[in-house]
């Protein structure tokens, strides 16, 4: 399927240019058949849960598939902050080996995690502190120049959540344990072979074209933690129906970070997204965000907006502008809303579109009348 005729698989792409995959994927037909799909299990005479549990199988499949390794190395979690927690836990930061290596580019809620293990002995340092460039992100050398005996797990996103820069991850793979993928996923090829980590994060509800409520952790087989989850459940077990209370039995491979029953509606809906996903030549679908990016980044700095463009960039395109909540609020109704992610003078809306026919960016993206950081007014 070419990424002209997905575009038929969302409706409210006939009537708005849709500009927030990078906050939420656009409601597709799938999605919404899959939502009257689960209902309709719901509605049945007979015990709706063995359709739920095969759904919960084939969105495990669909994700090894995607990732490019089986499903018994990927764990359903809730949200990418308990994977990162997952990951963590397994850690004993009390040994000689405490350090966490992570980046001011990191998406917050994956640092957090990072930082909260400080009260049990980790030292998280970020690899580009000191570096004050408005626009630079992080490379290689920052990341090695720190690698020591000290280092017992270094994080790096994929593809930054702020300017969409695409990081090293498979040059730094021999040290890289985690890598975040949530912002590149379905957006490119990616396989957990190629990548080279030992951990990756990711969820469904972007890219991915599903609902929040659903995210996983591939964990790389025969890699060795200091000690088991710390947070766990009966999914998380060898055999879950034992039901035993008295027992904690851990699965073999990535389930084993598992916990407790995912989201149905979510596992729903994130086997629709794959499923389209699926359908698509992910080198194609490269090439042709590639195309887009570039064009609106092109369009915007003429019309005067101040465009973080990174060298290796991913599948949205960010501008500063002073009051980035006040830029989606005021968004014309015949485009849907940006996703504005600070509020601060360098707050910056996030912009992905996936058009039939390229819309004119200085007309459809840009507010008239609105003041912008540059002090131009755009009529």
């Amino acid at each position: 399927m070419t990424p002209d005729r997905l575009r038929d698989h969302f409706p409210v792409l006939g009537r708005t240019a849709y500009l927030a995959n990078c906050s939420l994927g656009a409601r597709s037909a799938e999605l919404a058949a899959s939502q009257a799909d689960m209902l309709a299990a719901m509605n049945g005479v007979g015990n709706p849960w063995p359709a739920f549990e095969e759904q919960v199988t084939q969105v495990r499949n669909a994700v090894g598939g995607l990732l490019g390794t089986g499903p018994d190395d990927v764990s359903l979690q809730p949200c990418a902050s308990v994977a990162a927690y997952q990951v963590a836990s397994g850690f004993s930061w009390s040994r000689g080996r405490r350090r966490i290596l992570t980046t001011r580019r990191e998406f917050p809620s994956i640092a957090q995690v990072w930082l909260a293990q400080q009260r049990g002995g980790a030292e998280v340092v970020f690899v580009d502190d000191g570096d004050t460039s408005s626009g630079g992100v992080p490379d290689e050398e920052q990341y090695t120049r720190l690698l020591d005996e000290r280092v017992a797990l270094v994080s790096v996103p994929l593809a930054t959540y702020r300017e969409a820069a695409l990081l090293p991850v498979a040059t730094i793979a021999a040290a890289a344990h985690a890598a975040d993928a949530y912002q590149a996923l379905g957006t490119m090829p990616l396989t957990v072979g190629r990548l080279g980590c030992g951990y990756l994060a990711g969820g469904t509800m972007k890219y991915l074209l599903g609902l929040p409520g659903l995210a996983f952790v591939y964990a790389r087989p025969g890699l060795r933690a200091d000690r088991p989850p710390q947070l766990t459940g009966w999914s998380g077990q060898r055999d879950p129906f034992a039901f035993d209370p008295r027992r904690l039995d851990f699965a073999d491979g990535g389930t084993r970070y598992e916990t407790g029953t995912p989201s149905v509606p979510a596992v729903y809906a994130a086997n629709a997204g794959l499923g389209l996903i699926a359908r698509l030549d992910l080198h194609a679908v490269r090439d042709h965000i590639s195309r887009l990016t570039r064009y609106a980044a092109d369009q915007l700095s003429e019309a005067g907006e101040r465009v973080l463009a990174p060298p290796q960039c991913g599948a949205h395109v960010a501008f500063f502008d002073q009051d980035p909540a006040g830029l989606a609020a005021g968004w014309p109704s015949a485009a849907s809303w940006p996703a504005p992610r600070r509020r601060r003078a360098t707050g910056r809306p996030f912009l992905h579109h996936f058009p039939r026919r390229r819309p004119r960016l200085h007309r459809d993206l840009l507010v008239p009348g609105r003041q912008y950081s540059n002090g131009a007014c755009l009529a």
